[in-house]
């Protein structure tokens, strides 16, 4: 699958496959999204003082390196597991280069996310271990002590990856979130919403990011 890089907004860059005429993250601000979307409305917004976080579609890393550097800044012991089934490339993400974008720290720990060994968790910083899985979520099935209090879900859009939003896929993930788990996507589709729903998440509309008027996130009550 053909993927180009692409300047964002927000001077990040991302990645496009045009085959799909779809990006991984959003032209008006790549960061800018990952960090209002993922870190502030999900992360940022649960209280627990050692989150478990899952992340649907580990894509280019970017959502992982935000909340590590979060987990170090705010001292909050992390577990983040993340699903993919198309891992980008060494030179795609050298081409990428999301570390520089902040600090020493962060080049190194956007190295140490990339190097992480795939179905292996590894202990990534003192506050952040990173387990890759390298599968389909469609396919995949969570065991039972996967318990998570934040969920990323970052797919391609509902028109672009229609299988990866559909109800049996939202009813496993909420079977696998603790009680007042949170639940974050870009995506506001009044579809999604209603699905989300229907599996048991109580859903709210939130301003979106630059570019996009709403966004949901959704709670296990």
């Amino acid at each position: 699958m053909e993927r180009r890089l692409i300047d964002t907004a927000d001077g990040s860059k991302t990645l496009f496959i045009p085959a799909m005429d779809e990006q991984y993250h959003s032209v008006n601000g790549a960061l800018t999204e990952s960090d209002y979307v993922f870190l502030q409305q999900g992360y940022r917004a649960h209280p627990s003082a050692s989150p478990a976080v899952f992340e649907v579609g580990f894509g280019t890393g970017l959502n992982a390196l935000v909340t590590a550097l979060e987990a170090s800044k705010s001292e909050r012991s992390t577990r983040f597991v993340s699903i993919e089934k198309y891992p980008v490339t060494p030179d795609e993400i050298e081409a990428l280069d999301y570390g520089n974008l902040f600090s020493e720290e962060a080049v190194h720990l956007f190295q140490e996310i990339h190097a992480a060994e795939w179905d292996k968790e590894v202990p990534v910083s003192d506050y952040f271990s990173l387990l890759k899985i390298h599968a389909d979520l469609t396919e995949y099935d969570f065991t039972e002590e996967q318990k998570f209090d934040v969920i990323y879900f970052d797919a391609f859009g509902p028109d672009k990856q229609p299988n990866m939003w559909q109800n049996d896929i939202f009813l496993k993930i909420h079977h696998a979130c603790h009680q007042d788990a949170i639940f974050v996507t870009y995506s506001a589709k009044g579809e999604i919403r209603r699905k989300l729903a229907a599996c048991g998440f109580s859903m709210e509309r939130l301003p979106g990011p630059p570019g996009k008027r709403q966004m949901l996130r959704g709670t296990k009550k």
